[in-house]
Protein backbone atom coordinates (compact mmCIF):
# COMPACT_ATOMS: atom_id res chain seq x y z
CA UNK A 1 0.00 0.00 0.00
CA UNK A 2 1.08 3.43 -1.33
CA UNK A 3 0.54 6.67 0.71
CA UNK A 4 1.02 10.64 0.14
CA UNK A 5 4.09 12.40 0.53
CA UNK A 6 2.82 14.47 3.45
CA UNK A 7 1.29 11.45 4.88
CA UNK A 8 4.77 9.54 4.91
CA UNK A 9 6.33 13.10 6.63
CA UNK A 10 3.95 12.77 9.33
CA UNK A 11 5.28 9.65 10.47
CA UNK A 12 8.86 10.41 9.68
CA UNK A 13 8.03 13.60 12.06
CA UNK A 14 6.60 11.42 14.54
CA UNK A 15 10.11 9.29 14.39
CA UNK A 16 12.30 12.33 14.61
CA UNK A 17 12.96 12.92 11.40
CA UNK A 18 13.09 17.12 10.17
CA UNK A 19 10.99 17.31 7.56
CA UNK A 20 10.05 21.17 6.60
CA UNK A 21 6.18 22.35 8.01
CA UNK A 22 3.79 21.60 5.17
CA UNK A 23 -0.25 21.36 5.29
CA UNK A 24 -2.51 19.24 3.03
CA UNK A 25 -4.91 21.01 0.91
CA UNK A 26 -7.72 20.06 -1.08
CA UNK A 27 -9.18 23.33 -2.83
CA UNK A 28 -7.46 26.56 -3.97
CA UNK A 29 -8.58 28.42 -1.17
CA UNK A 30 -7.53 26.11 1.54
CA UNK A 31 -4.09 26.12 -0.39
CA UNK A 32 -3.86 29.99 0.15
CA UNK A 33 -5.10 29.68 3.62
CA UNK A 34 -2.47 26.62 3.73
CA UNK A 35 0.26 29.32 3.30
CA UNK A 36 -1.16 32.18 5.48
CA UNK A 37 -0.62 29.73 8.22
CA UNK A 38 2.70 28.96 7.18
CA UNK A 39 3.98 32.40 7.28
CA UNK A 40 7.11 33.31 5.55
CA UNK A 41 7.68 34.39 1.71
CA UNK A 42 8.26 31.37 0.06
CA UNK A 43 5.91 27.91 -0.49
CA UNK A 44 6.49 25.24 -2.12
CA UNK A 45 2.71 23.77 -4.08
CA UNK A 46 2.65 20.31 -4.67
CA UNK A 47 0.67 17.73 -6.34
CA UNK A 48 0.05 13.96 -4.06
CA UNK A 49 -0.52 11.75 -6.14
CA UNK A 50 1.16 8.42 -5.66
CA UNK A 51 3.93 8.29 -8.28
CA UNK A 52 7.39 9.65 -8.75
CA UNK A 53 8.87 12.61 -11.01
CA UNK A 54 6.01 15.11 -9.99
CA UNK A 55 8.23 17.88 -10.07
CA UNK A 56 9.15 17.33 -14.26
CA UNK A 57 5.54 16.94 -15.02
CA UNK A 58 4.96 20.10 -13.89
CA UNK A 59 3.31 19.00 -10.13
CA UNK A 60 5.66 21.15 -8.44
CA UNK A 61 6.06 24.68 -8.34
CA UNK A 62 7.52 27.63 -5.74
CA UNK A 63 5.52 29.88 -5.28
CA UNK A 64 6.88 34.30 -3.76
CA UNK A 65 3.38 35.37 -2.87
CA UNK A 66 0.05 34.00 -2.16
CA UNK A 67 -1.11 35.19 -5.44
CA UNK A 68 1.07 32.84 -7.12
CA UNK A 69 -0.26 30.43 -4.65
CA UNK A 70 -3.65 30.32 -5.60
CA UNK A 71 -2.04 30.42 -9.51
CA UNK A 72 -0.08 27.21 -8.77
CA UNK A 73 -2.61 25.39 -7.21
CA UNK A 74 -5.13 26.43 -9.62
CA UNK A 75 -3.10 24.91 -11.92
CA UNK A 76 -2.39 21.94 -10.48
CA UNK A 77 -5.10 20.39 -8.47
CA UNK A 78 -7.50 18.50 -11.18
CA UNK A 79 -4.15 18.33 -13.61
CA UNK A 80 -3.53 14.98 -14.71
CA UNK A 81 0.37 14.69 -14.42
CA UNK A 82 1.91 11.95 -16.71
CA UNK A 83 5.53 10.79 -15.44
CA UNK A 84 7.82 7.52 -15.88
CA UNK A 85 5.74 5.61 -13.04
CA UNK A 86 2.04 6.50 -13.95
CA UNK A 87 1.92 5.54 -17.65
CA UNK A 88 0.77 7.19 -20.58
CA UNK A 89 -2.70 7.60 -18.44
CA UNK A 90 -1.16 9.69 -16.03
CA UNK A 91 -3.28 10.67 -12.61
CA UNK A 92 -5.53 13.33 -11.92
CA UNK A 93 -4.64 15.35 -8.76
CA UNK A 94 -7.18 15.60 -6.06
CA UNK A 95 -4.97 16.93 -2.55
CA UNK A 96 -1.98 19.27 -2.89
CA UNK A 97 0.33 19.75 0.17
CA UNK A 98 1.53 23.00 0.58
CA UNK A 99 5.20 23.52 2.42
CA UNK A 100 7.74 25.97 3.71
CA UNK A 101 10.19 26.88 1.75
CA UNK A 102 13.86 25.46 2.50
CA UNK A 103 17.31 26.99 1.97
CA UNK A 104 19.10 23.98 0.34
CA UNK A 105 23.01 23.75 0.18
CA UNK A 106 22.97 20.00 -1.01
CA UNK A 107 20.79 17.67 -2.40
CA UNK A 108 21.42 13.98 -1.05
CA UNK A 109 19.02 10.79 -1.44
CA UNK A 110 18.48 8.56 1.63
CA UNK A 111 16.47 5.36 1.70
CA UNK A 112 15.58 1.77 2.81
CA UNK A 113 14.23 -1.44 0.77
CA UNK A 114 13.89 -4.62 1.93
CA UNK A 115 16.76 -6.96 0.08
CA UNK A 116 15.42 -10.67 0.14
CA UNK A 117 19.20 -12.33 -1.26
CA UNK A 118 20.50 -10.85 1.72
CA UNK A 119 17.35 -11.02 4.36
CA UNK A 120 18.02 -7.80 5.56
CA UNK A 121 16.71 -3.89 5.15
CA UNK A 122 18.95 -2.37 3.27
CA UNK A 123 19.92 1.56 3.94
CA UNK A 124 20.85 3.33 0.83
CA UNK A 125 22.27 6.81 0.14
CA UNK A 126 23.95 8.44 -2.54
CA UNK A 127 25.43 12.71 -2.79
CA UNK A 128 23.46 12.80 -6.40
CA UNK A 129 20.49 13.77 -4.45
CA UNK A 130 17.05 15.10 -6.79
CA UNK A 131 17.88 12.50 -9.33
CA UNK A 132 15.97 8.68 -9.68
CA UNK A 133 17.64 5.99 -7.62
CA UNK A 134 17.45 3.63 -10.92
CA UNK A 135 19.33 6.03 -12.97
CA UNK A 136 22.25 6.57 -10.42
CA UNK A 137 22.17 3.00 -10.42
CA UNK A 138 22.40 3.08 -14.15
CA UNK A 139 24.94 5.46 -14.89
CA UNK A 140 27.19 5.71 -12.11
CA UNK A 141 26.73 2.74 -9.48
CA UNK A 142 29.40 3.92 -7.71
CA UNK A 143 27.73 6.56 -6.19
CA UNK A 144 25.46 4.94 -3.92
CA UNK A 145 26.28 3.72 -0.62
CA UNK A 146 24.79 0.66 0.79
CA UNK A 147 24.17 -0.77 4.83
CA UNK A 148 22.83 -4.16 5.54
CA UNK A 149 21.32 -4.34 8.43
CA UNK A 150 21.09 -6.94 10.96
CA UNK A 151 18.09 -7.34 11.85
CA UNK A 152 18.52 -8.33 15.34
CA UNK A 153 20.90 -5.75 16.33
CA UNK A 154 19.10 -3.12 13.44
CA UNK A 155 20.17 0.45 12.37
CA UNK A 156 23.50 0.45 15.19
CA UNK A 157 25.51 3.88 15.70
CA UNK A 158 28.70 2.88 13.50
CA UNK A 159 26.68 2.67 10.57
CA UNK A 160 24.60 5.71 10.52
CA UNK A 161 27.86 7.20 10.57
CA UNK A 162 29.32 5.43 8.08
CA UNK A 163 26.75 6.53 5.71
CA UNK A 164 26.98 10.02 7.06
CA UNK A 165 30.31 10.34 6.29
CA UNK A 166 30.31 8.47 2.85
CA UNK A 167 27.94 11.84 2.23
CA UNK A 168 30.37 14.37 2.94
CA UNK A 169 28.61 15.36 5.54
CA UNK A 170 30.92 16.88 8.54
CA UNK A 171 30.42 18.46 11.89
CA UNK A 172 27.27 18.76 13.78
CA UNK A 173 25.37 17.68 10.69
CA UNK A 174 27.31 14.35 11.24
CA UNK A 175 25.80 13.87 14.50
CA UNK A 176 22.29 15.02 13.48
CA UNK A 177 22.23 12.45 10.55
CA UNK A 178 22.99 9.63 13.29
CA UNK A 179 19.32 10.53 14.78
CA UNK A 180 17.80 11.20 11.71
CA UNK A 181 19.29 7.88 9.77
CA UNK A 182 17.94 5.67 13.17
CA UNK A 183 14.39 7.79 12.93
CA UNK A 184 13.97 6.63 9.49
CA UNK A 185 15.28 3.03 10.01
CA UNK A 186 13.04 2.95 13.59
CA UNK A 187 9.87 4.16 11.15
CA UNK A 188 10.29 1.79 8.88
CA UNK A 189 10.15 -0.98 11.02
CA UNK A 190 7.77 -0.22 13.23
CA UNK A 191 5.39 -0.09 10.31
CA UNK A 192 6.44 -2.88 8.52
CA UNK A 193 7.08 -0.87 5.26
CA UNK A 194 8.27 -2.38 2.63
CA UNK A 195 10.01 0.84 1.28
CA UNK A 196 11.10 4.61 2.81
CA UNK A 197 12.27 6.96 0.46
CA UNK A 198 13.65 10.41 1.15
CA UNK A 199 14.94 12.19 -2.13
CA UNK A 200 15.93 14.52 -2.41
CA UNK A 201 17.61 14.82 1.41
CA UNK A 202 18.94 18.64 1.88
CA UNK A 203 21.19 20.62 3.98
CA UNK A 204 19.80 23.83 4.24
CA UNK A 205 22.07 27.00 4.33
CA UNK A 206 22.78 26.64 8.46
CA UNK A 207 23.55 22.78 7.99
CA UNK A 208 20.38 21.30 9.34
CA UNK A 209 19.64 17.90 7.53
CA UNK A 210 15.88 17.98 6.24
CA UNK A 211 13.63 15.43 4.35
CA UNK A 212 12.45 17.68 1.17
CA UNK A 213 10.52 14.57 -0.16
CA UNK A 214 9.26 11.49 1.52
CA UNK A 215 7.82 8.15 -0.02
CA UNK A 216 6.67 5.05 1.96
CA UNK A 217 4.91 2.06 0.89
CA UNK A 218 3.93 -0.88 2.99
CA UNK A 219 3.68 -4.51 3.11
CA UNK A 220 0.12 -5.49 2.82
CA UNK A 221 0.07 -8.53 4.41
CA UNK A 222 0.97 -6.81 7.85
CA UNK A 223 -1.69 -4.12 7.30
CA UNK A 224 -4.06 -6.16 10.06
CA UNK A 225 -1.50 -4.63 12.46
CA UNK A 226 -1.90 -0.94 11.70
CA UNK A 227 -4.93 0.14 11.20
CA UNK A 228 -3.64 3.82 11.41
CA UNK A 229 -2.15 3.17 8.09
CA UNK A 230 -5.57 1.72 6.65
CA UNK A 231 -7.04 4.85 7.10
CA UNK A 232 -3.89 6.86 5.23
CA UNK A 233 -5.10 4.84 1.92
CA UNK A 234 -6.58 6.86 -0.88
CA UNK A 235 -8.33 4.66 -2.87
CA UNK A 236 -8.48 7.13 -5.66
CA UNK A 237 -5.28 6.43 -6.50
CA UNK A 238 -5.39 2.44 -7.11
CA UNK A 239 -6.78 0.54 -9.86
CA UNK A 240 -10.35 -0.20 -9.12
CA UNK A 241 -9.94 -3.29 -10.35
CA UNK A 242 -7.47 -4.16 -7.82
CA UNK A 243 -9.89 -2.91 -4.96
CA UNK A 244 -12.97 -4.60 -6.17
CA UNK A 245 -11.04 -8.27 -6.44
CA UNK A 246 -9.79 -7.10 -2.25
CA UNK A 247 -13.23 -7.07 -1.95
CA UNK A 248 -13.83 -10.68 -2.90
CA UNK A 249 -10.43 -12.32 -1.41
CA UNK A 250 -8.95 -12.35 -4.71
CA UNK A 251 -5.29 -11.89 -5.56
CA UNK A 252 -5.24 -9.56 -8.63
CA UNK A 253 -2.63 -7.08 -10.40
CA UNK A 254 -3.36 -5.32 -13.71
CA UNK A 255 -0.57 -5.95 -16.43
CA UNK A 256 -0.27 -4.47 -19.81
CA UNK A 257 -1.21 -7.81 -22.16
CA UNK A 258 -4.19 -9.53 -23.73
CA UNK A 259 -4.61 -13.42 -22.13
CA UNK A 260 -6.50 -13.14 -19.45
CA UNK A 261 -5.15 -15.58 -16.79
CA UNK A 262 -6.99 -17.52 -13.98
CA UNK A 263 -4.76 -19.75 -11.75
CA UNK A 264 -4.72 -21.20 -8.17
CA UNK A 265 -1.91 -20.28 -6.02
CA UNK A 266 0.97 -17.68 -6.68
CA UNK A 267 3.41 -19.80 -7.70
CA UNK A 268 1.44 -21.25 -10.50
CA UNK A 269 -0.08 -18.12 -11.50
CA UNK A 270 3.59 -16.69 -11.89
CA UNK A 271 4.66 -20.09 -13.76
CA UNK A 272 1.43 -19.31 -15.91
CA UNK A 273 2.81 -15.84 -16.72
CA UNK A 274 6.29 -17.12 -17.47
CA UNK A 275 5.35 -19.70 -20.32
CA UNK A 276 3.12 -17.30 -21.96
CA UNK A 277 5.93 -15.02 -22.15
CA UNK A 278 7.96 -18.35 -23.06
CA UNK A 279 6.39 -18.62 -26.46
CA UNK A 280 5.90 -15.29 -27.55
CA UNK A 281 2.29 -14.10 -25.73
CA UNK A 282 1.76 -11.00 -22.81
CA UNK A 283 -0.54 -12.07 -19.86
CA UNK A 284 -2.52 -9.38 -19.11
CA UNK A 285 -2.89 -10.12 -15.39
CA UNK A 286 -2.26 -11.89 -12.02
CA UNK A 287 -5.23 -13.29 -10.64
CA UNK A 288 -4.66 -15.93 -7.58
CA UNK A 289 -8.35 -17.77 -6.88
CA UNK A 290 -6.56 -19.23 -3.74
CA UNK A 291 -6.18 -22.42 -2.74
CA UNK A 292 -10.01 -22.69 -1.43
CA UNK A 293 -11.60 -20.57 -4.19
CA UNK A 294 -15.37 -22.13 -4.75
CA UNK A 295 -17.98 -21.56 -7.76
CA UNK A 296 -19.13 -18.32 -6.46
CA UNK A 297 -14.96 -16.48 -6.39
CA UNK A 298 -14.21 -18.09 -9.82
CA UNK A 299 -17.32 -16.25 -11.10
CA UNK A 300 -16.10 -12.61 -9.59
CA UNK A 301 -12.59 -13.83 -10.69
CA UNK A 302 -13.94 -14.52 -14.33
CA UNK A 303 -16.15 -10.97 -13.92
CA UNK A 304 -13.12 -9.32 -13.34
CA UNK A 305 -10.77 -10.71 -16.11
CA UNK A 306 -13.55 -10.16 -18.83
CA UNK A 307 -13.82 -6.70 -17.83
CA UNK A 308 -10.75 -5.76 -18.95
CA UNK A 309 -10.99 -4.99 -22.80
CA UNK A 310 -7.76 -6.00 -23.76
CA UNK A 311 -8.40 -9.46 -22.97
CA UNK A 312 -8.37 -11.18 -26.35
CA UNK A 313 -8.09 -14.58 -24.85
CA UNK A 314 -8.57 -16.11 -21.38
CA UNK A 315 -6.70 -18.83 -19.72
CA UNK A 316 -7.35 -20.50 -16.61
CA UNK A 317 -5.33 -23.05 -15.30
CA UNK A 318 -5.78 -24.76 -11.82
CA UNK A 319 -3.80 -27.54 -10.30
CA UNK A 320 -6.63 -28.99 -8.14
CA UNK A 321 -5.47 -30.32 -4.44
CA UNK A 322 -7.21 -28.65 -1.90
CA UNK A 323 -9.38 -26.91 -4.80
CA UNK A 324 -11.03 -29.54 -6.37
CA UNK A 325 -11.64 -29.66 -10.46
CA UNK A 326 -15.04 -30.73 -10.38
CA UNK A 327 -15.73 -27.56 -8.43
CA UNK A 328 -13.86 -24.80 -10.32
CA UNK A 329 -15.37 -26.73 -14.09
CA UNK A 330 -18.64 -25.91 -12.14
CA UNK A 331 -17.15 -22.61 -11.47
CA UNK A 332 -16.50 -21.82 -14.76
CA UNK A 333 -19.29 -22.82 -16.53
CA UNK A 334 -21.72 -21.00 -13.91
CA UNK A 335 -19.25 -17.84 -14.82
CA UNK A 336 -19.68 -18.31 -18.76
CA UNK A 337 -23.28 -18.67 -18.28
CA UNK A 338 -23.78 -15.56 -16.12
CA UNK A 339 -21.05 -13.16 -17.85
CA UNK A 340 -21.13 -13.99 -21.17
CA UNK A 341 -17.92 -15.65 -23.68
CA UNK A 342 -16.89 -13.20 -26.07
CA UNK A 343 -13.66 -14.19 -26.52
CA UNK A 344 -12.06 -17.37 -26.74
CA UNK A 345 -11.02 -19.75 -23.79
CA UNK A 346 -8.27 -22.00 -22.85
CA UNK A 347 -8.64 -24.30 -19.51
CA UNK A 348 -5.74 -27.06 -18.16
CA UNK A 349 -7.08 -28.69 -15.34
CA UNK A 350 -5.11 -30.75 -13.27
CA UNK A 351 -5.29 -33.28 -10.00
CA UNK A 352 -8.09 -34.01 -7.86
CA UNK A 353 -11.43 -34.94 -9.72
CA UNK A 354 -10.24 -33.55 -12.85
CA UNK A 355 -11.71 -36.34 -14.62
CA UNK A 356 -15.22 -35.15 -13.17
CA UNK A 357 -13.83 -31.60 -13.99
CA UNK A 358 -13.22 -32.25 -17.66
CA UNK A 359 -16.39 -33.81 -18.45
CA UNK A 360 -18.04 -30.86 -16.99
CA UNK A 361 -16.81 -28.56 -19.12
CA UNK A 362 -17.29 -31.23 -22.30
CA UNK A 363 -21.05 -31.37 -21.63
CA UNK A 364 -21.72 -27.74 -21.32
CA UNK A 365 -23.16 -25.66 -24.12
CA UNK A 366 -19.98 -23.46 -24.20
CA UNK A 367 -17.27 -23.38 -26.47
CA UNK A 368 -14.38 -24.46 -24.34
CA UNK A 369 -11.13 -25.31 -25.36
CA UNK A 370 -9.50 -27.90 -23.11
CA UNK A 371 -5.59 -28.15 -22.81
CA UNK A 372 -3.44 -31.30 -21.19
CA UNK A 373 -0.35 -29.12 -19.72
CA UNK A 374 0.35 -25.77 -18.97
CA UNK A 375 2.45 -25.45 -21.86
CA UNK A 376 -0.27 -26.74 -24.19
CA UNK A 377 -2.84 -23.91 -22.45
CA UNK A 378 -0.29 -21.75 -23.05
CA UNK A 379 0.40 -22.58 -26.64
CA UNK A 380 -3.55 -22.73 -27.79
CA UNK A 381 -3.96 -19.69 -26.13
CA UNK A 382 -1.33 -17.49 -27.86
CA UNK A 383 -2.78 -19.78 -31.50
CA UNK A 384 -6.01 -18.50 -30.79
CA UNK A 385 -4.89 -15.36 -30.11
CA UNK A 386 -3.07 -14.89 -33.23
CA UNK A 387 -6.25 -16.39 -35.24
CA UNK A 388 -8.14 -13.24 -34.31
CA UNK A 389 -5.42 -10.60 -35.77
Amino acid sequence: MNIHEYQAKQIFRDHGVTVPEGIPAFSVDEAVEAAEELGGSTWVVKAQIHAGGRGKAGGVKIANSLDEVRTYADDILGKTLVTHQTGPEGKEVQRLYVEQGVDIDRELYLGLVIDRATDSVVLMASTEGGVEIETVAAETPEKILKVAIDPLAGLLDFQARQIAFGLGLEGKTVRQAVGFIKGLYQSFVEKDASTAEINPLVVTGDGELMALDAKMNFDDNALYRHPDLEELRDESEEDPAELEAQEHGLSYVNLDGNIGCMVNGAGLAMGTMDIIKHYGGEPANFLDVGGGADAETVTEAFKLITADERVQVIFINIFGGIMRCDVIADGVVAAVDEVGLEVPLVVRLAGTNVDEGKAILEESTFDIVSADSMSDGAQKAIELLEEQQ
